[in-house]
C-alpha cells in the first residue's frame, strides 16, 4: 500500500493502440487505484481510456489533461477532466504532475511523454515500448503485473 497520495500517469497511443495495450492501461490503472494512486491521462481514448476505466475499476480517481479547450472530447469514465486548450503541449503539464510515469505501446505522442519524463528526470516504466536507460529508469518491463510491481517500488522509495 502506498501510505501518500502519489500521481502515476499512464501514457500511449489514442488511436491506433492495439487490443494488448489497452488490457495491459486497464489492469495496470486498477492495480495503482486500489494502492490509492491517482492516475493521470492525457483524457482521450486508447490507452488513455482505458486508464481511466481501470482507475474507475479500482474504485480510484482519474483525471484527464485534455488537449482541447472543452471537455466535449473527455473520455466517460474520467473522474476529472481540465481541458487545457494546449494540444499536444499538454503531454508537459501531465508529466510534470506525475510521480511516475507508465509508457505503454507508442505513438509520437507517447514518445514525446516518455522523452520529457526522462529529461525532468520523473521514473519511467516502459511495457512494449521504447526502451531507455539512463539512471534513473528501469526501462522495459515484460508485462503489466512487473509494471505495476516496479511503479509501486518507486512510489514507496527506498528500502
Amino acid at each position: 500500500m502506498v501510505t501518500q497520495q502519489r500521481y502515476v500517469a499512464i501514457s500511449g497511443p489514442g488511436d491506433g493502440a492495439q487490443p494488448q495495450d489497452l488490457a495491459d492501461a486497464g489492469f495496470i490503472a486498477r492495480e495503482l487505484a486500489r494502492a490509492g494512486v491517482i492516475i493521470l491521462c492525457g483524457g482521450l481514448g486508447g490507452v488513455m481510456g482505458a486508464a481511466a476505466q481501470g482507475a474507475a475499476q479500482g474504485g480510484g480517481i482519474s483525471v484527464g489533461l485534455l488537449p482541447a479547450a472543452d471537455r466535449t472530447q473527455a473520455h466517460q469514465a474520467l473522474t476529472v477532466s481540465l481541458p487545457t486548450g494546449m494540444g499536444e503541449l499538454r503531454n508537459g503539464l501531465l508529466i510534470r504532475a506525475a510521480d511516475a510515469v507508465v509508457v505503454i505501446g507508442g505513438s509520437w505522442g507517447t514518445l514525446s511523454e516518455l522523452a520529457l519524463a526522462v529529461r525532468t528526470g520523473v521514473p519511467v516504466v516502459t511495457l512494449r515500448s521504447w526502451a531507455v536507460d539512463p539512471a534513473g529508469v528501469p526501462g522495459n518491463v515484460p508485462d503489466a503485473q512487473a509494471a505495476v510491481a516496479q511503479v509501486v517500488a518507486h512510489l514507496r522509495g527506498p528500502a
